[in-house]
């Protein structure tokens, strides 16, 4: 029993996490929905922030790239990436390319046929002579194609639709996936079932171990009026033993004096 409630016990706890930890997420997104700021292909922009999600291979793990010196290895499709936005302010700006340096990875705009948004590290910066940076981008899943399409930013031209829009400096696949299930309508009936499902599963357990301590509470009510019972029981046959014993030798005390009296009838009589 004891092992049990310990088990009753350890799951409600483990629902209550479970269900503030959503709570808290929920709250986060909230949040973050209410004081961000989306630009035209709707990322969310937070505290110069920008969270973005990858999707494409494009700069999965490949053999012909080694990142092992970079802070930002390899980033599978999916996956959450935080952008720290390049500053407006031009100085604020050229001090911010000014850090730049190969191995670094960029968030931006780019026109093929159409303009996209380009995930992609940094092969070649050069310094201009007007004060500006070309900058050299390439993805690392170069797989069996030694020949990769290079990106070029010159960062001088103010109204390129080529131009960067941040530097990535942080990457969650687990965050990224989790968006990725939430958006699906398996996770969305996820959103509203699992809270109800740990909801209904706690108060079931709250219930059962409720009526579980109740019963308890009464059998042992009952084991104890038992008990008294016996107990009372025992003493009655203790005293009706004291009894029986004390009738027997007061019995016995009379016997013992009858002979005695007759043998003196006896002497008298002979006399």
């Amino acid at each position: 029993m004891k092992g049990k409630a310990l088990i009753v016990r350890g799951v409600k706890i483990a629902g209550d996490v479970l269900l503030y930890l959503f709570m808290v997420i929920c709250l986060v997104t909230l949040v973050l929905s209410i004081v961000s700021k989306k630009d035209g292909d709707g990322a969310a922009t937070v505290l110069g922030y920008q969270i973005r999600f990858v999707q494409s291979p494009s700069m999965e793990a490949c053999e012909q790239t080694d990142v092992s010196g970079y802070k930002i290895k390899d980033i599978p499709t999916k996956s959450m990436v935080f952008v720290e936005v390049m500053p407006e302010d031009p100085i604020e700006a050229a001090a911010w390319y000014d850090e730049l340096a190969v191995g670094d990875v960029l968030t931006f705009k780019y026109v093929y046929t159409t303009q996209e948004t380009i995930t992609h590290r940094i092969v070649s910066i050069e310094k201009n002579e007007n004060g500006g940076y070309t900058i050299e981008l390439q993805g690392d899943n170069k797989g069996e194609n030694a020949d990769v399409m290079t990106q070029t930013i010159d960062t001088t031209q103010v109204n390129s639709p080529n131009y960067v829009i941040g530097k990535v400096v942080g990457v969650s696949v687990p965050l990224g996936l989790l968006v990725y299930l939430l958006k699906s309508p398996v996770g969305i009936v996820c959103i509203i079932m699992i809270p109800c499902i740990i909801i209904i599963v706690l108060e079931i357990l709250r219930i059962v171990s409720v009526v579980g301590a109740d019963r308890r509470k009464k059998q042992q009510a009952i084991k104890e009026q038992q008990q008294s019972e016996i107990e009372e029981l025992k003493k009655q046959l203790e005293l009706l033993q004291a009894a029986q014993t004390k009738d027997s030798t007061t019995s016995s005390d009379v016997q013992d004096i009858q002979p005695q009296n007759q043998e003196e009838q006896e002497k008298q009589t002979w006399k």
